[in-house]
């Protein structure tokens, strides 16, 4: 994800009416007639709802199990099975992310549930690491370092498929394969440690290569630039401004650009007072203190206080960063936003207002879903033989041969471990599949899943450890993939992208263009792409601590059904698109909505969190080893980047006794 994988909904409601979702209307935008408002909403026959397009949301039948849980079917207790092309996890669409059936029995823990000890298998390992992400694959790699290739290793995962947030979604509906990403974007090659280097050297990752054959750029690339897109629902109108970046007026005549912003009067003449300011507000403090300032500081109230900006002008910048950082403005200090590239560098004395630059990183063609391949691939190489850097986009991957019992390495899906604990010998790991409990033992554990459910898996560890692993509260994130026939409706309007304030997703945009792994699909082929909307869901304006606000989000997003997703998307692509000859109703092809309740690893913010002294932050504190049970994730590096999981899972496998 850049930087780290939206937009304010009415604050009154989660749903309209219909069901669908509420924008947030400008209050002095120009407000439609009595006769327009009755065509503001499409009725789900006008969207295409109806259509016949794959969509599988993979809800199991509650009655499957003793538990009383909905659980997965699929997966095995405790040896392989076969999948079919059906049932392959990277072609499924509906609800993914974590999916019904991913998390239930983990929200049982929370509340308190109990389950039985379960069924003692003829099992016992070298080690067992609890989550199947980029941290635990490169924990499984690491312990085979340091204790030998013959260590046998069991991965359990709670979802149906491995990689963690690196989720890959592949489109077939077309007739030809087209990938996208459901996750965790790219590598941010320039803050790889050398045990980040050298893994990637191992998986013969070439970082340049995937840099020089990149194409894609966000949506920026297009003829006519980036592009701002404003719907009818929340402000009046469905109009779409070209060669428009609220992040970098330098290059454009912002006056004339906001003079189409279907804003009021006030709101507009205030923009164009604060795109024309050229000053420095902190004049005459030092550097040491401009930055202590900035940094306690909210930026919406930096942007109010020397900008003079209202509330109307300032909600277009809400929710810019609620892709790259999972949060509104108002929970980013002004050093934050302002070093994530939102406007306001002009008030401290630059010549430009900030610059939505193109972010240097390296990508595969289905996010850093390749690389958790590449990480299965060397850690079982029957999965998917002669697989390597060079192809593995291309590559099938036998499901069934992740979990064979004559393996050195297993990978375990649809298994939530629901206790480790440790013994004499080593560590009690019990697990439910199935609906089932299971119980296995290991030498060694890695936990390589969300810190906040480790208390609840190791009830044991200390009280102080148990409060800094709660203290992590992830962040939710949001990535919707589209398969639509053809780009040629984006490639008449001169755009690859746009942004969408006052929509649940704040940015959507083409995903082609990256020719890596042996995948190709190049930027100049108008045919079948994948659209990429991304974001997060707002929380309710009314809530204030940052916690709170991740835990709102959390709870509207797990809400929403697989309808009230495409709802949205075909409202956005009928609004935005059909001026151009889209027809919601026939063009789209295929939906799959990642959903992330528990996305982004807590980082810490300016405004919420204090400095501690070295060692005693609560992902320190939170991550120390405890006897035969170490802790990876990249929430223990409180830092939701690929290169921090893998740094996490080396510290943990070293830490093991």
């Amino acid at each position: 994800m850049p930087g780290r994988p939206l937009t304010p909904w009415a604050d009154a409601s989660l749903l309209d009416s219909n069901g669908g979702t509420l924008g947030s209307p400008s209050p002095n935008a120009k407000k439609p007639s009595h006769k327009e408002a009755g065509t503001l909403k499409k009725s789900d026959r006008e969207l295409g709802m109806g259509s016949d397009i794959s969509r599988r949301d993979f809800i199991h039948d509650a009655g499957l199990t003793a538990l009383g849980l909905s659980l997965p079917i699929s997966g095995v207790a405790a040896a392989g099975s076969g999948t079919s092309d059906a049932d392959y996890p990277p072609t499924r669409t509906g609800l993914r992310g974590s999916h019904p059936g991913a998390f239930e029995v983990a929200h049982t823990l929370r509340d308190g549930g109990a389950f039985p000890a379960g069924r003692k298998l003829n099992e016992d390992y070298d080690l067992v690491v609890v989550g199947a992400g980029i941290s635990g694959l490169a924990a499984a790699h690491y312990y085979r370092k340091r204790f030998g290739k013959d260590a046998r290793i069991l991965l359990l995962e709670n979802h149906d498929d491995f990689g963690g947030h690196a989720k890959r979604n592949e489109f077939h509906q077309s007739g030809q394969m087209r990938l996208s990403m459901g996750g965790t974007h790219n590598l941010e090659h320039w803050l790889f440690s050398d045990t980040v280097k050298s893994l990637m050297a191992e998986l013969g990752v070439d970082v340049n290569e995937l840099q020089r054959k990149r194409e894609f750029a966000y949506g920026r690339n297009g003829e006519k630039g980036p592009a701002l897109w404003f719907d009818e629902q929340t402000y009046g109108e469905n109009k779409l401004i070209t060669n428009c970046s609220l992040g970098d007026g330098a290059n454009q005549d912002m006056d004339a650009l906001i003079d189409e912003f279907p804003l009021g009067e006030v709101a507009r003449s205030q923009l164009k007072h604060f795109y024309a300011m050229r000053t420095n507000v902190l004049k005459g403090k030092s550097d040491e203190q401009a930055q202590a300032y900035l940094k306690s500081i909210s930026y919406p109230d930096f942007l109010r206080q020397h900008a003079g900006l209202g509330e109307e002008a300032l909600q277009l910048f809400d929710s810019m960063e609620l892709g790259g950082w999972g949060v509104d403005a108002r929970a980013l200090s002004a050093s934050e936003g302002l070093s994530a590239g939102m406007p306001g560098l002009h008030l401290l004395g630059n010549d430009s207002p900030g610059k939505e630059s193109d972010y240097p990183v390296a990508m595969f063609p289905d996010g850093n879903a390749s690389l958790a391949r590449l990480q299965v691939h060397s850690l079982i190489p029957n999965v998917a033989p002669g697989t390597n850097a060079g192809n593995v986009a291309l590559a099938k991957f036998d499901y069934s041969a992740l979990d064979r019992p004559d393996a050195a390495v297993r990978l375990r899906l649809n298994s939530t471990v629901i206790n480790a604990s440790n013994t004499g010998s080593g560590v009690t790991v019990s697990y439910i599949n199935q609906g089932q409990s299971y119980q296995i033992t290991s030498r060694h554990c890695v936990m390589a899943c969300y810190h906040v459910v480790i208390p609840h898996l190791c009830p044991d560890l200390p009280k102080e450890q148990k409060t800094a692993l709660k203290y992590q509260v992830k962040r939710p994130l949001l990535l919707t993939s589209v398969l639509v026939k053809s780009s040629k409706a984006m490639d008449k309007l001169g755009i690859t992208g746009a942004r969408c304030p006052g929509r649940m997703h704040d940015d959507v945009y083409l995903f082609k263009g990256i020719n890596t792994a042996g995948y190709r699909h190049d930027f100049a082929d108008d045919g079948p792409v994948p659209l990429v909307f991304w974001g997060a869901i707002s929380p309710p304006k009314d809530v204030v601590h940052v916690k709170d606000q991740y835990r709102a989000s959390r709870t509207k997003m797990l809400a929403l059904r697989f309808e009230d997703y495409e709802r949205e998307v075909r409202t956005v692509l009928d609004g935005m698109l059909g001026p151009a000859g889209f027809d919601v109703k026939r063009d789209v092809l295929a939906i799959t909505v990642n959903r992330w309740p528990h996305g982004y690893s807590h980082d810490y913010l300016d405004l919420w969190n204090p400095h501690w002294p070295e060692g005693e932050a609560p992902h320190q504190i939170a991550s120390r080893p405890y006897a035969n049970i170490t802790m990876a994730n990249s929430d223990a590096g409180a830092n939701a980047y690929t290169h921090v999981a893998i740094d996490e899972a080396f510290r943990a496998v070293n830490e093991l006794p």
